[in-house]
């Protein structure tokens, strides 16, 4: 039995202690936790209703039963650069190396649902990603590699029906079914307003493609992920942790509304959310995070929708270590920083990582350095202990006080959300891009005046400059050779099939049909992205970022 009356005493005592010492040794900063954590910080925990076993609700301790003792988490490279091509030789590369997911990056014109060749598009043709104007360009990224076999995460969003449309083409001529298909796309729209700027069209019908995606997939490639809702791009924007929860979840349950709102079932749809969060430099605080998150997911999939699948109270995630800490300054201490990131993930419970590799703060990552970013998880899988129990900092004092705590200050952002009408109505009002803004700028503060140290920029700094010939660039003959390949590509191809398609999707838009068949249909004559995006945007017209339509 524990005595709180003598904790309460003895911390009495110690505190007094601590007053005393730091008279003489201040102590080094203004820190925002406790010096130590007690039974007083978790008192009338009930382990039942808070932590529970894993696998079972609310999933504090993991969404399956034996965690990575049964099945270790799904190790992908995020990967993407140049030509379809290209990509081809970096994916089979890493799968050689024993990676077990793909993570494909598309460039900022496919981002956007633009053609290579389009005016917009000069100068950032296979620059940050893969151009894919085509499923000529899907069928070369996925060559030799079977995806009834592997599965594949694309962080897509404005035109992510498109290149699902895509994918499931690609894998209809390799044989493969679409109830065999495994994967995600990112999907989510909302996100993008206040934190990437990779929108299309306007909010209303970006939600439509998004619940047509939903009812698709769960009737047709029931194993994929139709949604992987971006706490990430928000926590990357300049998001704290806790409105990293906070601000991913109100968008997720805005498209559970919309969802349920066009007829579908909770329990049918729900289990295909999946999620993308970061994990950053506070290992305590990423781990309560991770806990924080699915417990309060849990209860309100139970409680707010009335979701009785187990899968569809699952916060089922995939972490991404954070790329905004990188710094290209003493680039090696990246090394340090990715692997405890994702120690804290594999701490916290995760389904699925990438790791940056070292470099990405200064340019594309090498082979070499890509490989380092893998096998950073693959000791922590096989060399650590890590794995050997599940959730291991369970009813340490501090860990579940600050995971209460995190929990309950991203619900009360929920409850200030819906109070406002819901996430759109929030972004509208510029809500969360003020909270994150402001956040954004209290840590940037923090780091000019050195109240928060970053080794290497703001102490312990020193001269050395990188050599030119230790970063991979992109090859500027790149837009070139893919312009030429799109030119080729649609001299061959069957024009009055292509005319047909988009007439026949066109007409759809302007309707209230599903738009996921039209699109396949679309695809397969092989109608760039541009040109499907093109007829989208005739019917519902374009976003732009002052909140007007054209």
């Amino acid at each position: 039995m524990t005595n709180y009356e003598e904790i309460k005493q003895g911390l009495a005592d110690y505190e007094a202690k601590v007053a005393k010492a730091n008279a003489k040794f201040p102590e080094r900063k203004e820190f925002k936790e406790k010096h130590v954590y007690t039974p007083l910080d978790v008192e009338g925990f009930d382990y039942c209703s808070k932590s529970g076993f894993p696998g079972q609700y609310p999933f504090t301790r993991g969404v399956q039963p034996t965690m990575y003792r049964g099945r270790l988490w799904t190790m992908r490279a995020y990967a993407g650069f140049a030509t379809a091509e290209e990509t081809n030789a970096r994916y089979k590369y890493l799968l050689e190396a024993g990676q077990t997911g793909l993570s494909v990056a598309m460039d900022l014109p496919t981002q956007i649902g633009l053609d290579s060749d389009a005016e917009l598009s000069h100068g950032e043709v296979g620059k940050v990603g893969v151009a894919i104007d085509s499923l000529a360009d899907m069928e070369k990224l996925f060559e030799g590699i079977p995806l009834d076999k592997v599965s594949t995460s694309m962080t897509i969003n404005g035109p992510a029906a498109v290149l699902l449309a895509m994918y499931v083409a690609v894998a209809e001529q390799q044989g493969v079914k679409p109830e065999q298909l495994k994967g995600t796309i990112q999907n989510d729209i909302l996100k993008e307003y206040i934190a990437r700027g990779t929108y299309i069209f306007p909010p209303r019908p970006s939600m439509r493609l998004i619940t047509d995606t939903f009812e698709y997939c769960s009737k047709s490639i029931p194993k994929w992920n139709t949604i992987s809702v971006g706490a990430y791009h928000i926590r990357e924007a300049g998001a704290s942790c806790v409105q990293e929860i906070a601000f991913a979840f109100a968008n997720a349950m805005a498209y559970i509304d919309a969802a349920i709102k066009a007829g579908q079932k909770v329990d049918d749809f729900a289990p295909g959310i999946s999620w993308i969060f970061t994990a950053g430099l506070n290992m305590f605080e990423e781990v309560a995070k991770f806990r924080a998150a699915r417990r309060l997911w849990a209860r309100i999939m139970k409680e707010r929708y009335g979701a009785t699948v187990p899968k569809a109270q699952m916060l089922r995630v995939h972490v991404h270590t954070a790329g905004s800490v990188l710094t290209a300054q003493q680039p090696l201490n990246n090394v340090a920083r990715i692997t405890w990131q994702a120690l804290s993930a594999v701490l916290g419970g995760i389904q699925s990582m990438a790791c940056c590799a070292y470099d990405e703060a200064i340019a594309l990552p090498t082979e070499e350095s890509a490989t380092l970013a893998l096998r950073t998880q693959q000791m922590l899988a096989y060399e650590s202990g890590i794995t050997d129990t599940i959730d291991p900092l369970a009813g340490s004092y501090y860990v579940e006080a600050l995971t209460d705590r995190m929990e309950a200050e991203a619900y009360e952002y929920i409850k200030k959300i819906d109070a406002m009408g819901g996430a759109v109505a929030a972004i509208e009002q510029g809500y969360m891009q003020g909270e994150m803004s402001a956040h954004a700028y209290e840590d940037q503060r923090d780091i000019e005046t050195k109240r928060s140290i970053v080794v290497g920029v703001n102490k312990f700094v020193d001269n050395k400059q990188l050599a030119e010939q230790d970063v991979l660039t992109a090859d500027l003959s790149v837009a070139e050779r893919q312009i030429a390949k799109v030119e080729k590509m649609k001299g061959g191809r069957d024009q009055k099939a292509v005319d047909a398609a988009l007439t026949a999707l066109k007409q759809a838009c302007a309707g209230e049909e599903n738009l996921m068949p039209y699109l396949i249909d679309a695809v397969k004559t092989y109608a760039t992205l541009g040109e499907i995006c093109g007829v989208m945007k005739e019917i519902f017209g374009e976003y732009r970022q002052d909140g007007s339509m054209f």
